[in-house]
């Protein structure tokens, strides 16, 4: 193989590029905008961290968050203390980093968009604006706005969340989410390097609405987004069926993070998938003849997560829009957090990524009596010691 060719230069572009380029392939990188601010971006956790330490060992800006606040509606708050940090960056600092490793591995980065890819006898031949390049292969991470329709996931209506919201001054040490009801989302303030990034992820609500419900809440809690620069942005979030058809690979390709539908249906994280299945795209490709590159690749991602997120695909509308004793599934889980130190290590867990959808149920099967037991013992104790709980 004398080329390959990434299409998008994001996380999973950049480090894909450097895998490749550190194996001693001849890698080129086309990205209009190379690195670039993204509204939720930035955050990763310790799953992410653990696994590939560079992500927390380096010297870029960053901030380790050790609590988090998880409020819903007719349950209050509860702070939770992460036993594991939730790791963030700007994200277009992460960015940036990941791009340079890129480079000193030996990755060529032009800073230009593939406006067309025709494939020509066993190749590639790549076009844009300033002229044209002959590929072997092509890793696509072009998001999930992805131009070139023959390549990458194939994203229906019901197939994608909106997420938006501002950057507003200010300081803070811990994340703050916020279940609404009847919304297939949440609001979060994330702390960032100098600012907050605050905003709104939902899937099947117009943009406007979800804006007016942020805004809403930025009044409640003092937050001014006058003058506050304002994002918007589109992230896959796949419905179960999608999962099954999913187009991740095809002849002489492979699609890697957003522009694979690679995000966490529930939590909206794609930042580890990102780097995930760029690392399984190398390494497919690194391992296998060219032909059958796409089809280890496609194994690789079922056995590695795929299989995982199509089931928490299946678990979001129950966990969102679901009820249980008599309350919502997330003022449950408010509740529960607070009271019950065994459900507060699965939330922990979850935070953490180290806990798995597809183990999720059997989990709180085996822990559900035992929680029950510690609920009911804690509101005997609270109404003869009244306090806060933290988790």
């Amino acid at each position: 193989m004398k080329r390959v060719a990434i299409l998008g230069g994001g996380p999973a572009g950049a480090f894909a590029a450097e895998q490749l380029s550190a194996a001693g392939l001849e890698t080129v990188v086309f990205d209009e905008k190379l690195a670039w601010e993204k509204p939720c971006g930035g955050g990763l956790t310790y799953k992410a961290y653990h696994q590939y330490p560079f992500l927390i060992n380096n010297s870029t800006p960053k901030k380790l968050i050790e609590e988090t606040v998880l409020a819903a509606p007719r349950a209050g708050a509860v702070t939770l203390q992460l036993r594991n940090p939730i790791l963030i960056y700007s994200r277009f600092d992460l960015n940036r980093m990941l791009l340079e490793r890129a480079e000193r591995a030996g990755a060529r980065i032009e800073k230009a968009r593939v406006t067309e890819m025709t494939r020509a006898g066993g190749g590639w031949q790549l076009k844009t604006k300033s002229g044209a390049l002959d590929a072997d292969f092509c890793i696509v991470a072009t998001g999930a706005r992805n131009p070139l329709r023959q390549v990458g996931t194939e994203l229906g209506p019901r197939d994608t969340m909106a997420a938006l919201g501002y950057y507003v001054p200010g300081e803070s040490e811990r994340i703050d989410i916020q279940f609404l009801p009847e919304l297939e989302g949440y609001i979060w303030v994330f702390p960032r390097c100098g600012h907050l990034s605050v905003g709104i992820c939902g899937k099947g609500v117009p943009a406007g609405v979800l804006r007016k419900w942020l805004e809403d809440y930025m009044v409640e809690k003092g937050m001014s987004w006058k003058n506050a620069s304002f994002y918007s942005h589109v992230l896959p979030s796949l419905e179960t069926p999608s999962w099954k058809r999913n187009r991740v690979a095809g002849d002489g390709w492979m699609a890697v993070g957003d522009a694979a539908g690679l995000v966490d249906p529930i939590t909206g994280e794609g930042l580890y998938y990102a780097i995930r299945s760029a690392d399984l795209a190398a390494k497919a490709l690194l391992s296998e003849i060219t032909g059958l590159a796409g089809q280890a690749y496609r194994r690789m991602l079922r056995r590695d997560f795929t299989a995982d997120l199509e089931f928490g695909s299946r678990l979001a509308k129950r966990i969102f829009f679901g009820r249980f004793l008599f309350g919502s599934v997330p003022a449950r889980m408010v509740q529960f957090t607070r009271s019950s130190p065994k459900f507060a290590g699965i939330v922990q867990d979850l935070f953490a990524g180290t806990q798995p959808y597809l183990g999720l149920k059997h989990r709180l099967m085996e822990n559900l009596n035992g929680s029950l037991l510690e609920i009911a013992m804690n509101v005997s104790l609270h109404r003869l010691v009244p306090g806060r709980v933290r988790a």
